[in-house]
């Protein structure tokens, strides 16, 4: 399975000690430059031990980076691209814009509940609950349709 994974959806697991779930789930995940650049600002620790699963990669297509990138930021424009070339199975972004152009480009995408969904469906995490408490403390933006939705999805 071929996933690119944007920056919010890595820097926000690391945030609660469950970036780990990625490699769990996915086994490897490919990032962009654009992305990788991001995550080492926001998460200096986990960019000097870049774990063996997290694989940086190049998005070639420039010119439809840029075009993306007037709607977009530069790690979901090239987020969007590297999936596009590498013809991804999963796409794990969090913005709903850069998701709704994702899937016109036949994209499938998830975010950060989505995986945390999977996580506790595959019995690696015990409830997605006090993820979403750790998220909302550490500043991640939740609506509470969404956080309903999500806790009935998984019978919380």
């Amino acid at each position: 399975m071929i996933v690119v994974s944007d920056a919010s959806v890595l820097i926000n697991l690391d945030r609660i000690g469950q970036v780990s779930l990625l490699a769990e789930i996915y086994g490897e995940v490919l990032v962009p430059n654009a992305v990788w650049n991001e995550v080492a600002r926001g998460l200096p620790e986990l960019s000097t031990n870049l774990p063996e699963w997290i694989k940086v990669d190049a998005a070639a297509d420039q010119e439809l980076i840029r075009k993306l990138a007037a709607d977009l930021d530069a790690g979901e424009s090239e987020s969007i691209v590297l999936a596009l070339e590498r013809r991804a199975d999963l796409l794990l972004i969090d913005e709903q814009l850069g998701r709704r152009i994702a899937m016109r480009f036949g994209i499938r995408v998830s975010g950060l509940l989505g995986v945390l969904v999977v996580a506790k469906n595959r019995q690696l995490i015990p409830a997605v609950a006090p993820c979403i408490r750790e998220l909302l403390a550490a500043g991640f933006w939740l609506s509470d349709e969404v956080i309903a939705r999500v806790l009935k999805q998984t019978g919380e």
